[in-house]
């Protein structure tokens, strides 16, 4: 079984999170086999600790970390890949693989530009 993190940054006002959580919803509704947390780097819980945690507690033989930030400024250059660093020692029978940030992704910046052209007159 493999698990999915969907990692996002956090902020103080919890309307701020709606979005993903409407991701962690579609994904597990077309995916319920995967265990999937929604984790955040500040601010708001859980953290991504917690959710590798739970999701390592749920069974899964490996997981994959979606980080949902369209650039990689300081917390994905050097604050994630020393989190990931301490999370894989602390489950070293568990494979966490990282995946580039949504922002990065070729098919979503295309339907992004896609919806703002189909916006224009």
């Amino acid at each position: 079984m493999h698990g999915i993190v969907l990692f996002a940054h956090g902020a103080r006002d919890p309307e701020w999170a709606r979005p993903f959580e409407a991701i962690r919803d579609r994904i597990r509704a077309s995916r319920p086999e995967c265990p999937i947390e929604l984790a955040y780097l500040e601010l708001m819980e859980p953290t991504l600790e917690k959710a590798i945690a739970t999701i390592v507690a749920n069974g899964a033989a490996a997981i994959t970390v979606f980080p949902l930030f369209m650039a990689q400024g300081g917390h994905l250059k050097q604050d994630l890949p020393k989190i990931l660093d301490i999370l894989r020692a602390q489950h070293p029978r568990v494979p966490i693989s990282l995946e580039a940030p949504v922002g990065e992704v070729p098919e979503l910046l295309d339907a992004i530009a896609g919806w703002v052209v189909g916006r224009v007159d």
